[in-house]
This record gives C-alpha cells, sequence and structure tokens, in this order.
C-alpha cells in the first residue's frame, strides 16, 4: 500500500500584537490555501497549534471561499498542542504566518521537536511570512541551525515598514534570520515569492502561501 503523504499546519496561538491594543492571530489564508493545495494533491492533513484548542484568527476575508471551507472543516476549533503531537509518520510541516508568531514560534521547544524529526527523516520544512519565526533558532540533533547556510524568504524589513509594525514586532523577521546564518532573499513588497533550498521552503508573504504549497507538491513528486 503506498503511504499517503500527511502535513501538519501549524499555527500560533498568540493573540496581543505587541502594544497596539490590536487582536493578531494566525493569518487565514496562508493556512488555508496550503490545506487546500495539499487536499487536492492527496495528502492526509492535519493541523497544531503552540497551545491547543481554537487559535486566533488574523487576516480573515469573509468572502474568500477557501478560507471559508478551511474554517468550516479542518478542524480549526480544536487543534492538538504541539506538546502533544508525534512526528512520526509527518512528511512535510508548514509553519503559517500571520504576526502572533513572532511571539511564541521561535523558542517553542516542541514545533522545533516536530520540525526537526520531519526534516532529519527526509521531510520538507516550510513556512510563509512571518512563519519563518519558527525557524530562527531551529537546530537539528546535531546543532547546526537548519536555516544555516541556505536561501530563505520571509516578511521583509520594508513589508513590515508597510504595515507600521516595526516597532511592535519582537524583533525583525529578515534581520533575524540572517543573523542565524541564512541568506535572505527579498522581492518587491506583497508579491509572490517562494524560495527552496533543498528541502526547505519558504514565501514572503500572503500573496506566496499558494505557491509555497505548490513548491511543496513539486518537491515531494
Amino acid at each position: 500500500m503506498e503511504h499517503m503523504t500527511r502535513a501538519l499546519i501549524a499555527l500560533t496561538s498568540h493573540s496581543e500584537l505587541g502594544r497596539t491594543g490590536r487582536t493578531t492571530g494566525y493569518y487565514v489564508g496562508e493556512a488555508a490555501e496550503p490545506w487546500e493545495v495539499f487536499r487536492a494533491a492527496g495528502y492526509d492533513v492535519d493541523l497544531v497549534s503552540v497551545a491547543g484548542g481554537e487559535p486566533p484568527v488574523d487576516g480573515r476575508d469573509d468572502t474568500d471561499r477557501t478560507q471559508n471551507d478551511f474554517l468550516a472543516t479542518a478542524g480549526v476549533t480544536d487543534t492538538p498542542k504541539a506538546a502533544d503531537v508525534d512526528p512520526d509518520g509527518y512528511d512535510v510541516i508548514v509553519f503559517a504566518g500571520g504576526h502572533g508568531t513572532m511571539w511564541d514560534f521561535p523558542d517553542d521547544p516542541d514545533l522545533a521537536r516536530i520540525a526537526r524529526a520531519i526534516y532529519e527523516r527526509g521531510g520538507v520544512v516550510a513556512a510563509v511570512c512571518h512563519g519563518p519565526s519558527a525557524l530562527v533558532n531551529l537546530t537539528l540533533s546535531d546543532g547546526s541551525r537548519l536555516i544555516a547556510g541556505k536561501r530563505v524568504a520571509g516578511f521583509t524589513n520594508d513589508e513590515e515598514a508597510a504595515v507600521g509594525l516595526t516597532d511592535e514586532v519582537p524583533f525583525l523577521l529578515a534581520d533575524k534570520l540572517t543573523e542565524a546564518g541564512a541568506q535572505h532573499v527579498p522581492a518587491p513588497n506583497f508579491t509572490e515569492h517562494v524560495v527552496v533550498d533543498g528541502r526547505l521552503v519558504t514565501g514572503q508573504n500572503p500573496q506566496s502561501a499558494r505557491a509555497l504549497a505548490e513548491a511543496v507538491v513539486k518537491l515531494r513528486g
């Protein structure tokens, strides 16, 4: 029996947007579009969040059919928490973005454990927009950083300035990726941009979520 590809989409559980008094969370399209692409490719798709339960949403578009389908059928109201997820059997992990990720993705030991296991077993690690915040501290079993020496995309400093949140996020993602030894490859603001380096697939912004998932499917063959 052929192994069905299994993908895990990771979501933030953080809802406070710095000192703005505004809420944040995961950017719905950045989870919904990969979910749709993977399901169309015959993948089994599960969700996980840092704290479990129903993660906070951001960037919701009520008129978007993909988002509506995702929110209705993907199990978003009762996600398992990362600490309870066994990475065995998963071939892909996608770190969906949204500003919330900047607070809880970088230092979550269980997201790191899951991604490390998937990658070291020959799977794909993918992240889009602010989702690459999960990669800035991610080390492999030998202590090296997964992204060191690799080309990556991620929300750019210009884009952060364009949305007016440069002084609210705990760090600038592009700078932190560079500090971790990656080569951050930017494209013009809010244009579709995906970088594939081996089994690491990263996308710059919400506009890149669908193309990111398509790149993963292509990589998996």
